[in-house]
């Protein structure tokens, strides 16, 4: 069996993701706009784009016959040795073009709160870049810590699933589910940042059907309109 080490030659190989792309001008517009150089293009006898960024290499294709273009599936993952310095990057590149830092819909980018290790970009194909801090934490208490109980619990479960492993869905299920079976030792305070948390990820979680009734649930517990928009990505 061949292995790393019966390869004599030098340690330089390179991965590029080939990620879909549904509209090249689309494509070419978004990724040069965050600092990227087009490398090359083509039409015939397949599209292809080949984008760059310092180190990062990406490439885009036609998208596999029936994949659905409104999952996001699709995803690249990128090691960094700092997170903070490319957030910020794109977030300001972002509000350069778009005039906001888009927290919903196509592009997005997910906020970067204290401590977290990773962030999603979002581009307008659904496609998810998803820089990664090198050394990430790796015992982390998924479901929550065990000193913890009811919607505190959820609390911190759903803030491991969304920062450390972008599962919006999972985070979300987990503060729906706990808002739903309250406990005596749920206090106000957490009940809104449940909520808050749950407007920002419902998009992501494929529940911005939902999004109508938690303004309306902030608005009842007295959270002002302009918090609200904040969280909503509202300008």
């Amino acid at each position: 069996m061949t292995t790393a080490d019966s390869i004599t030659l030098p340690v330089n190989e390179l991965a590029v993701p080939m990620l879909p792309s549904d509209d090249a001008e689309r494509t070419v517009e978004f990724y040069t706009d965050l600092g990227f150089l087009l490398l090359h293009r083509q039409a015939k006898p397949y599209p292809y784009l080949a984008l760059s960024w310092r180190n990062l290499d990406v490439h885009f294709t036609r998208r596999p016959e029936g994949a659905d273009p409104d999952r996001e599936d699709f995803a690249c993952l990128v090691a960094v040795d700092d997170v903070v310095p490319y957030h910020a990057h794109f977030a300001a590149a972002l509000k350069r073009v778009l005039g906001r830092v888009p927290a919903m819909g196509r592009p997005r980018i997910t906020r970067l709160r204290p401590g977290a290790s990773r962030f999603t970009l979002v581009d307008p194909d659904g496609n998810n870049i998803i820089f990664v801090q090198r050394g990430e934490p790796r015992a982390l208490e998924y479901g929550g810590s065990p000193d913890l109980v009811g919607l505190a619990k959820a609390l911190d479960s759903a803030r491991i699933l969304r920062d450390f492993r972008e599962d919006a869905r999972a985070a979300f299920r987990a503060l729906d589910s706990a808002l739903r079976r309250p406990k005596s030792s749920d206090t106000d305070a957490d009940t809104v940042t449940a909520l808050m948390w749950m407007l920002e990820l419902a998009e992501a979680a494929g529940a911005a059907e939902r999004r109508p009734e938690l303004v309306r649930s902030l608005l009842d517990r007295g959270v002002d309109q302009t918090t609200i928009n904040g969280i909503s990505g509202v300008s």
